[in-house]
């Protein structure tokens, strides 16, 4: 920096103002402001707002926000990080970051720990299929064509459920403390995702897929009026759900849906199989 003479150092006379662009030159050189370095985890980059998409961030430090606030700042919502790690040591996303410090962030180990085994999830409006499967493999998996954002927050925690979303805005709400941005873009590969996080015990058959209440097996008496001819004459076992009152059996679509069962338990095994070999920590 360039050094500047005080026009005090000199003697003056009393009716000579200094020049009038010397302050302005002293304050014309920027003084460097502290930075927070953010090195994201590959996974998680895709999660990132895209003027900020990068294995590297760099954000002023206001001397106030959390590491949390900062990595929610470029996109990336709470539930989707692991460790924080910043010169060797992990820190919580409460953590202020020093002047200049650089802060790494991971993703969220696999399989995710959840607030009830076996766990329970809630998922979003744009998930009905997925929720669907999830119901015929038995997991416990609440959803409505009508939920607002609110609402799956507030059923959430009063019900212990996971959020499962493909709105990670929804996700950066300060009110959500267990969700998942679930990764895929049709059902197959988001019913794969889902099941590799969280690795739920799998009850095919248990579930009914449209309200997700239990299933009962039932008599065939017990249900003979509310059943045509031909299924009558074709098939014998039956499962009642109680609840919304629908009435099961493997008739038509049974195929279809015995691979999507059997596909799920392979995934499933190779998840886990993974995981005890050491396989990679977070989502690919």
């Amino acid at each position: 920096m360039p050094c500047r003479r005080s026009w005090h150092d000199a003697p003056m006379p009393d009716d000579v103002n200094p020049p009038a662009n010397s302050v302005a030159q002293s304050s014309s050189v920027p003084e460097r402001s502290s930075r927070v370095t953010l090195v994201v985890a590959p996974a998680l980059q895709p999660l990132m707002y895209s003027r900020r998409r990068g294995s590297r961030v760099e954000l002023p430090d206001d001397g106030v926000s959390t590491v949390g606030h900062l990595i929610g700042s470029i996109g990336i919502p709470l539930t989707e990080i692991g460790d924080i790690v910043v010169g060797g040591r992990r820190v919580e996303p409460a953590w202020r970051p020093l002047a200049d410090s650089t802060v790494e962030v991971g993703a969220r180990p696999r399989p995710q720990p959840t607030p009830t085994h076996p766990p329970r999830f809630v998922l979003d409006v744009h998930l009905g299929t997925l929720a669907r499967r999830l119901r015929l493999l038995g997991v416990d998996a609440a959803w409505r064509n009508d939920a607002t954002d609110d609402e799956l927050v507030a059923q959430a925690a009063d019900e212990q459920r996971v959020i499962l979303t493909r709105d990670h805005g929804l996700l950066l709400r300060r009110a959500v403390r267990d969700g998942a941005y679930v990764r895929g873009n049709n059902p197959d590969e988001q019913l794969r995702d889902a099941l590799d996080r969280f690795r739920p015990p799998l009850v095919p058959w248990t579930r009914c897929p449209a309200c997700n209440a239990l299933l009962e097996a039932v008599d065939k008496s017990e249900i003979l009026d509310r059943i045509e001819p031909g299924t009558k004459r074709n098939y014998d076992n039956f499962a009642l759900c109680r609840a919304c009152t629908r009435v099961y059996w493997q008739g038509a679509h049974r195929d279809h849906l015995q691979r999507i069962v059997a596909t799920a338990e392979t995934s499933l095994r190779v998840a886990e199989l993974a995981g005890r070999a050491g396989g990679a920590p977070g989502a690919t």
